[in-house]
């Protein structure tokens, strides 16, 4: 069973700018976000995917995008330590929830920034892990130690995409979702090398956020307006289901960063 972690957006807001798309002169409307999250919510639910919820918290208005809050394998979890002092206060809180519940709980070392799921997306055995804009390439090593599995760096170069999971989505039989000019070369040969069937979308979809996606059972959840995706995923045996997320996409958000994988 899929187990998710997820926070309502009761405090979510566009209250500073912390990368090329936050604006706050274009300020989220919460009643509007509140309403798309529980469609997400019981979308998910409805697919069969086992929810928890992380309590909101007044002052932190991305605590939402709880996918950034760190990476679970079993009964661990590796700590997210943001890079910007707008969301530090939110590690505190993800702590308190896993330890409150009996993880394990590790920290990258002091100075090493690690943004969780945001830049750690599992396929089998291998952990392909974004680095440069949010998260510090050391933090694989960490990865790596915590999991036993094969860590494999990918380093990002678009701004717009400074997280791996605005870009890349692992599927399932070992393919994968992304948007090759998000990435320096070597990381676009690492994707066609070691993901069995890299499948490449086009800047529209990225702009999107079709990468930015969850996948449960036989279902990829995204954002609406990427229905081009249901035939490059359906030879993998998937559907596509769309939910409006574009209040969240004001702060680059989306389907995979409210949500945070708990297996």
């Amino acid at each position: 069973m899929t187990r998710l972690l997820m926070c309502a957006p009761e405090f979510y807001g566009v209250e500073y700018e912390i990368n090329p798309w936050m604006q706050v002169s274009v300020p989220a409307d919460r009643d509007l976000a509140l309403r798309q999250w529980d469609g997400l919510y019981r979308v998910l639910g409805e697919l069969g995917a086992a929810i928890e919820l992380l309590d909101p918290v007044p002052g932190l208005p991305d605590l939402s995008f709880t996918a950034n809050g760190g990476y679970v394998q079993g009964r661990q979890v590796l700590l997210s330590a943001f890079r910007y002092p707008q969301r530090q206060h939110e590690a505190a809180h993800f702590e308190r929830w896993f330890r409150g519940r009996g993880y394990q709980v590790l920290t990258p070392p002091a100075g090493c920034f690690f943004e969780g799921e945001g830049d750690a997306l599992p396929s089998g055995e291998t952990i392909f892990a974004g680095y440069r804009h949010r998260s510090d390439i050391g933090s694989h090593t960490e990865l790596g130690q915590m999991t036993g599995l094969r860590v494999l760096s990918l380093e990002l170069t678009d701004p717009r995409f400074y997280h791996l999971d605005t870009c890349f989505a692992p599927l399932p039989c070992g393919a994968a979702l992304y948007y090759p000019p998000a990435f320096d070369e070597y990381g676009f040969r690492v994707i066609r090398h070691h993901v069995a069937s890299p499948v490449a979308v086009d800047e529209a979809l990225a702009l999107r956020f079709a990468c930015n996606a969850v996948v449960v059972g036989d279902t990829l959840v995204v954002n609406a307006g990427c229905e081009e995706l249901a035939p490059l995923i359906e030879p993998f045996g998937l559907r596509l289901r769309t939910v409006d997320l574009s209040e969240f996409i004001k702060a680059v958000g989306s389907a995979k960063c409210l949500a945070l994988n708990l297996e």
